[in-house]
């Protein structure tokens, strides 16, 4: 059968692929709207609001993303939440990724000299109008090399949600397997179709970088 097999199912390789697509997309969004106010409740003067951040963050990060989806999709049932399974794919991995978004934005504002802080401060503005005039401007250009990353993670990681019926291309991959039973040829194929994705959105990524890099700063030189 071989490439037969593949030639007869690029329908169903495509919509889960497209799938695939969606649900990184949504989950990167939702993980970079989350990120952010949590990336500035890390370095906030406030302690409790920085302890209630590094304790969302250490434990995202602490434990595997496939215990978090069926928490979320198996657990919040048990307390009256109810969420099909594509919804809780898309929150459990946004969730997830907003515990390492945060820590990369950390990392950007971090990056900036602090004599941006202070240059600001000295013309008047206060903390948070430095903070969003000056510094975090910056430091969204800087986080665009370790967001490629996370992007390419969160694509490759989007499998997991499989798990959960989730017709992503993993799944769709499991399925025809157990109807032709070519698991070389079929999971060779995906995978050259994950690198395809993953391959483009650093690309793509690396260009947004270029366009956007501070002179003086990173590889963007």
């Amino acid at each position: 059968m071989g490439l037969e097999i593949i030639a007869n199912n690029l329908g169903f390789f495509l919509k889960g692929a497209i799938l695939t697509l969606e649900i990184s997309l949504a989950a990167i969004a939702l993980g970079f709207a989350l990120g952010v106010p949590m990336g500035l409740a890390r370095i906030s003067r406030v302690l409790p609001v920085r302890a209630l951040a590094t304790g969302y963050v250490e434990a995202l990060r602490g434990t595997p993303l496939l215990v978090q989806i069926f928490i979320v999709y198996f657990g919040l049932p048990s307390i009256g939440i109810y969420l099909d399974p594509l919804v809780s794919g898309i929150l459990a991995v946004g969730l997830n990724s907003a515990a390492y978004q945060a820590e990369i934005l950390r990392g950007g504002i971090q990056s900036v000299p602090k004599g941006q802080m202070e240059a600001a401060r000295s013309m008047g503005m206060t903390y948070g109008q430095s903070m969003r005039r000056v510094v975090l401007p910056q430091a969204m250009r800087l986080i665009i090399p370790p967001m490629t990353n996370e992007f390419i993670i969160l694509i490759k990681d989007s499998s997991l949600v499989s798990a959960i019926s989730v017709w992503e291309l993993t799944l769709v991959a499991k399925e025809l397997n157990a109807k032709y039973f070519d698991p070389f040829t079929i999971f060779l194929f995906v995978a050259a179709v994950y690198f395809i994705m993953t391959f483009a959105t650093s690309k793509i990524l690396r260009v947004v970088e270029k366009k956007t890099a501070i002179p003086g700063f990173g590889a963007g030189d």
